[in-house]
């Protein structure tokens, strides 16, 4: 019996696959448990057919982290704090990865969360300072900051 899995089974098959199974097996346990549905035409083209709406968004996610991704390498963006600086050089306050996507947003319109900031530790040094940032799963870009004395 050919068989849809909704759901990974250990050694049968893995979700979304389309497989031979004993019929006994899949009456009795894969479609009783819902770890799968009978392949009939309809289920198929179902199938099918939620492969590509994934394919299509995932696809209109990568366009838009391209998109930022260009804009944020454009010379024009950079994003600008003013803080208050000490004798020794330092800040004050720190500069964290949610002050930067806040800033990010209030001045470029970019919207970035702020866990996709790869910060080491908080920011206190003054000049220009550039930080990466993964966008959207493999695409990454730098945000470039400059931090001046208030």
């Amino acid at each position: 019996m050919k068989v849809i899995f909704l759901a990974d089974v250990k050694g049968k098959g893995k979700k979304g696959e389309i497989k031979e199974v004993p019929t006994g097996y899949a009456q009795n346990f894969l479609i009783k448990k819902n770890l799968a549905k009978e392949a009939t035409a309809q289920a198929v083209g179902e199938l099918r057919g939620q492969e590509k709406a994934k394919e299509k968004a995932h696809a209109e996610l990568v366009a838009e982290a391209e998109a930022i991704k260009a804009q944020l390498a454009q010379e024009t963006t950079v994003v600008k704090f003013s803080e208050k600086v000490g004798p020794d050089g330092r800040t004050f306050g720190s500069i964290t990865s949610k002050k930067i996507a806040e800033e990010l947003e209030k001045q470029f319109g970019i919207k970035l969360d702020k866990r996709h900031i790869k910060l080491d530790h908080p920011l206190r040094s003054v000049g220009p300072i550039d930080v990466p940032v993964k966008i959207y799963q493999e695409i990454s870009g730098v945000i470039r900051l400059y931090v001046h004395e208030a």
